[in-house]
């Protein structure tokens, strides 16, 4: 169908034309103006008085934030740390054997995982960490 707006022709598709009138029972008129709005050709002042007023009411903006308020993380759990009685043993003989030679400058800095030792300016860190068997 050839549709003549502001002296433009306009081909707009009859198949389009004839869904709009049977799903929306409105007139052919009314489908060629909805056909027109849908693709930017003419501007439907409802459409445009409503979105202002959507705007002024800062509707989309709550809908927003409640979405987002749905989108939060979960509290997790606290991680339980499993230590081998092998890494304790180890930790404390090495531990032991640092502070038998730097005295004071050795220091466990996490239980089990880390300790520092101070040798003249520098510090050194010594991470003990466990590997898992494959499964």
């Amino acid at each position: 169908m050839l549709y003549n707006l502001n002296g433009k022709q306009i081909k707009i598709p009859d198949d389009v034309i004839d869904n709009y009138i049977d799903k929306y029972e409105i007139s052919e008129n009314e489908a060629i103006e909805m056909w027109l709005f849908d693709n930017d050709l003419i501007e439907n002042e409802e459409v445009d008085r409503l979105t202002e007023k959507a705007k002024e009411n800062r509707i989309t903006s709550t809908i927003h934030q409640a979405s987002a308020v749905d989108k939060t993380k979960k509290q997790s759990k606290p991680k339980t740390v499993k230590v081998s009685d092998e890494k304790r043993t180890l930790f404390s003989d090495i531990y032991q054997n640092l502070v038998e030679n730097y005295g004071e400058n050795a220091q466990i800095v996490k239980e089990n995982k880390l300790i520092t030792v101070k040798i003249g300016e520098k510090i050194f860190k010594i991470d003990l960490i466990e590997t898992r068997n494959k499964k």
